[in-house]
């Protein structure tokens, strides 16, 4: 069976519902990004006309904040009170941010595919109340545990960076239909490059990073050695601050700024890479789906610090580098294949605790690992990989097009695979708790 550590006080977790409920409709995001992304590649073949509206921008928006951040959202308020040994500050809190987090991602979509900017401010407003009741409610929570570890300091940082996105994002909404950036104000290019930087670096890497330092030492039954230590204590000093500087470099357009911040950010991704390279290497449990999605997320995150800096030291301000290398490098390679391997087995891990965990030495039980269907993780794991790397090519010059239409379809296909998968453990282990955004949790 997957390791199930036993330094960590399960009994401080919220009903099992709470976070299910966001990985479930977080799938439903991916599946609709995914989908999304198809359009986008035949609209670009010239065939149909099958991306309306702000499509690409739509897809960024489904992709990291539907499925990431929504999953994010559902991972920290399960397992910080794990990790942390304290409860939850609030279930009902946590409901309610769930409620507010899925109407605000489908409401900004619909609007950036209709062409609605007058619904954008409103879709903005609901979505960042749900992020800072997010924020609030697992800020609280961390705030009771002393002293902070590695993890719970990366939490707090990105907990701080979804707040500050949220605000720069309804700023940014509100200009399409008030005019408020312009002249004597900062220009909306400006603001879009500090907003993104924010999100996609400061909040959803500093997050995945402070996760893994729990994840990839947990499940590979493997502790941090000193070399490791060391590359966090570097990580956690360097990777901030060059964020931080990133953003502000590109809202006031200070290149020199800029660029070192975006060479302290290559450095922070390239040393976690290091880290979780090292204690798969080291680990002393079987591969799983989890850890072998870790280990192309590990190569990810060299090969995007190896691409990205150059771009960087040539023009960390260009519209073409904001995310370094590619989106797609980044998105996929760096965030979503952590994402995906850490839901292989964060799902199966929370609806075996509940529903087997009891019964454990009483009457036979099935492990973790036996809750999916392995076959089928092998299929989407290779859909996937295949996909993405079509993606990331089909951005190089003189690529054809169908290649990018061909990654599209082959992510899809993997993502859809993989949603079935995890969907079918919580159908059929899940003790009759289908997650549905209509409930609500015990236990304040």
């Amino acid at each position: 069976m997957s390791a199930i550590p036993g330094d960590i006080d399960t009994d401080s977790q919220p009903p099992m519902a709470v976070p299910l409920r966001h990985f479930v409709v977080g799938f439903g995001f991916l599946v609709a990004a995914a989908v999304l992304r198809v359009a986008i590649a035949v609209d670009a073949t010239g065939v149909a006309d099958a991306a309306p509206g702000l499509a690409p921008l739509a897809h960024v928006h489904l992709l990291l904040v539907g499925w990431v951040c929504l999953t994010i959202a559902g991972a920290m308020t399960q397992f910080v009170p794990v990790w942390s040994g304290v409860e939850l500050h609030s279930s009902r809190l946590a409901v309610v941010q769930l409620w507010l987090l899925a109407l605000g991602v489908t409401g900004l979509v619909a609007a950036m595919l209709a062409g609605s900017l007058a619904a954008l401010p409103v879709a903005g407003a609901v979505l960042a109340l749900g992020f800072w009741t997010f924020a609030y409610n697992v800020g609280r929570t961390l705030l009771a545990a002393r002293p902070l570890d590695v993890t719970e300091r990366h939490f707090l940082l990105a907990l701080g960076c979804f707040v500050l996105v949220t605000v720069l994002g309804v700023v940014l909404a509100l200009d399409l239909t008030r005019a408020l950036l312009g002249v004597g104000t900062i220009p909306r290019a400006q603001l879009v490059g500090g907003h993104a930087t924010l999100a996609v670096f400061g909040a959803v890497l500093t997050t995945v990073f402070g996760a893994l330092y729990q994840l990839a030492t947990m499940f590979t039954q493997t502790e941090l050695d000193r070399l490791d230590r060391a590359l966090a204590t570097v990580e956690t000093a360097v990777f901030p601050v060059g964020v931080l500087a990133l953003a502000v470099g590109r809202l006031v357009a200070n290149t020199p700024l800029a660029r070192v911040g975006g060479l302290l950010v290559v450095a922070g991704v390239a040393t976690v890479g290091v880290v979780l390279a090292r204690r798969l290497h080291a680990a002393r449990v079987p591969r799983t789906p989890m850890l072998t999605r870790y280990a192309v997320a590990a190569v990810g995150m060299a090969g995007w610090a190896v691409a990205t800096l150059p771009r960087w030291l040539r023009n960390p301000l260009a519209f073409d580098a904001r995310f370094g290398a590619s989106f797609e490098s980044l998105a996929l390679f760096v965030v979503g294949f952590v994402v995906l391997g850490t839901l292989y087995h964060v799902v199966p891990f929370v609806v075996w605790v509940h529903r087997y965990a009891d019964r454990l030495g009483y009457e036979p039980v099935p492990m973790i690992d036996d809750l999916y269907e392995d076959r089928v993780a092998t299929v989407d794991l290779v859909a996937t990989v295949a996909g993405a790397g079509c993606l990331v090519v089909a951005d190089w010059p003189l690529v054809p097009a169908w290649l990018d239409l061909a990654g599209s379809g082959l992510f899809l296909l993997g993502v859809v695979l993989c949603s079935a998968n995890l969907l079918q453990v919580v159908r059929v282990h899940g003790d009759g708790v289908v997650p549905t955004l209509v409930g609500t949790a015990s236990g304040d």
